[in-house]
C-alpha cells in the first residue's frame, strides 16, 4: 500500500481524530482551513472506501464514514509493505534501527521482551 496523497491523508486524519463516524459535511468542517466542496470530500471518501480504508453506513439521508483500522494499524501496515519490498530484509531492518532515536530504541527493546 503506497502512502496516501495529501488530501486523502487529511481526510483520514479527520476520521482518526473523531470520536465516532462522520458525515462528509462533518469531514468538510473538520478540514475547514482547506475550503473544500462537499463533492470533493465525497470523492475522496469514495476513493478511501474503494481502497478499503473506510467503511460507510447509512444515517438518515447521509452516510457516516469511519476508518477500518486505527492510525497505528495503518502505519504498521505501511511499514510491513515497505519491509516486504526490500530485497535484503535484514539490511533494511539494520539501517532502520540505526536511524531510530535512543528513546525509540528502548521502546522497541521493551516491546520485544
Amino acid at each position: 500500500m503506497p502512502p496516501l496523497p495529501d488530501l486523502e491523508r487529511a481526510v483520514m486524519d479527520a476520521l482518526w481524530s473523531a470520536s465516532g463516524p462522520l458525515t462528509a459535511r462533518e469531514v468538510q468542517q473538520a478540514l475547514s482551513d482547506r475550503e473544500l466542496a462537499t463533492t470533493t470530500v465525497l470523492t475522496v471518501l469514495g476513493r478511501l472506501e474503494r481502497k478499503g480504508l473506510v467503511t460507510r453506513s447509512k444515517s438518515g439521508r447521509a452516510h457516516r464514514y469511519r476508518p477500518t483500522a486505527s492510525r497505528e494499524e495503518h502505519i504498521a501496515e505501511l511499514m510491513r509493505d515497505v519491509l516486504d519490498g526490500a530485497p535484503d530484509r535484514s539490511a533494511a531492518l539494520a539501517s532502520f534501527l540505526g536511524s531510530v532515536p535512543p528513546g525509540d530504541r528502548q521502546t522497541l527493546r521493551d516491546l520485544l521482551r
